[in-house]
């Protein structure tokens, strides 16, 4: 039985306007259909069971058209922010009794094919607090900023980033509940600084994916992941024929 996952969909996604203007980046049209609904039929088709959506920006449009998830083989369940947006860590915060004791963390606008449980295996057999999906990237299509090396995080830093990090935060992650814990409620909080918590108390796995990362959070990456899709549809075509 897989871990939930929790959908980080809270950003106001003013790198994407006039896109953004009136529906939340979730809901934005990759190959004639929202982006939201391509990522959940790749989590349902990796064996993914249960999802939480996080959500802020037009919260009320996502649930609209996500609903409870049936037709993607699914069960969804919502937390809202509020009136304020609480950022990423916030809103796990706000999250967790809906998450239970370990769950994983993708961000809403990441297109991930890579192998769910195995990731969730390796969080298993780590016996850490934390684990942090990684791959190397080498600054290509964004910003390197985690320091990998024989298997182990050295360091992660988005913002003070050094020479040494050839990798980057993959977009996927896996926490337990207990980590939280001790962070305020109703309070805004970046998830970041969680993970940089976690690794500084030893308690951050680190992961490698070798399969590439799709986004949605620009207009390039947008046009990357319509290309990857229709090539993957083509194959699928093929194989039919």
């Amino acid at each position: 039985m897989s871990l939930p996952v929790a959908i980080l969909v809270g950003g106001l996604a003013t790198r994407l306007r006039p896109l953004t203007e009136k529906i939340p980046k979730a809901l934005i049209e990759v190959n004639d259909q929202p982006f939201l609904a391509h990522q959940l039929r790749l989590l349902a088709s990796s064996g993914i069971t249960d999802i939480v959506i996080c959500a802020w920006y037009q919260a009320e449009k996502i649930r609209d058209f996500a609903r409870d998830g049936k037709q993607f083989g699914l069960n969804i369940k919502y937390s809202f922010d509020g009136d304020q947006p609480l950022g990423t860590g916030g809103a796990l915060k706000k999250a967790l009794p809906l998450l239970g004791e370990a769950f994983f963390i993708l961000y809403g606008d990441s297109f991930l094919p890579c192998d769910y449980q195995s990731v969730e295996m390796a969080f298993t057999t780590c016996h850490k607090d934390g684990l942090m999906t990684v791959y190397r990237n080498r600054d290509l299509g964004d910003k390197s900023n985690v320091n990998f090396e024989k298997g182990k995080i050295l360091a992660y830093d988005k913002l003070n980033r050094s020479a040494k990090m050839d990798y980057i935060d993959y977009g996927l992650g896996v926490i337990k509940a207990s980590v939280l814990a001790g962070y305020p409620a109703h309070e805004t909080f970046d998830l970041a600084q969680v993970y940089q918590n976690l690794l500084s108390q030893s308690q951050l796995a680190g992961y490698e994916v070798k399969t590439r990362f799709y986004e949605v959070g620009s207009f390039s990456g947008i046009k990357e992941l319509e290309e990857y899709l229709k090539k993957k549809e083509g194959k699928n075509n093929d194989r039919i024929h």
